[in-house]
């Protein structure tokens, strides 16, 4: 397993960016600012993130990824990246980022059937097993 800290910072300025690592070349753990350093193949290969809580350090780069991959993952048929949460995080994403308020709801585009992001609860004290996709970008 390889980890690529992308970011581990609470704010930004020059040389700063915020908390995303990258576990090998298809998990995040968070996604803040740092995630825009990678190149746009790097983003289609992300499947899961795994949010630690919903402040905008640690998830400000998911609906921006989303839309960068959506046209990508979707011709090649791709699953929806899974973001992986507690329900209360993710209740927190689905109320104030993905509502069609300020940002588009991925959870429903480029269709309800087939999203380019969907939303996974855990509990705490879960183990999740996560599966890389079988075909890429």
């Amino acid at each position: 397993m390889n980890i690529r800290v992308l970011g581990c910072s609470g704010a930004i300025a020059a040389g700063y960016k915020t908390t995303a690592f990258l576990l090998d070349d298809d998990i995040l753990i968070d996604a803040g600012t740092g995630v825009g350093d990678l190149s746009l193949d790097e983003l289609a290969r992300i499947d899961h993130i795994l949010v630690s809580h919903a402040h905008l350090d640690h998830v400000l780069a998911i609906p921006l990824l989303a839309d960068s991959v959506l046209r990508m993952r979707e011709k090649a048929g791709r699953p929806p990246i899974q973001i992986h949460g507690l329900p209360e995080t993710l209740a927190a994403l689905r109320t104030h980022l993905f509502n069609g308020v300020i940002w588009p709801d991925f959870t429903r585009l480029p269709s309800a059937e087939r999203p380019v992001i969907a939303l996974q609860p855990f509990a705490i004290g879960e183990r999740l097993t996560l599966a890389a996709a079988r075909s890429r970008c």
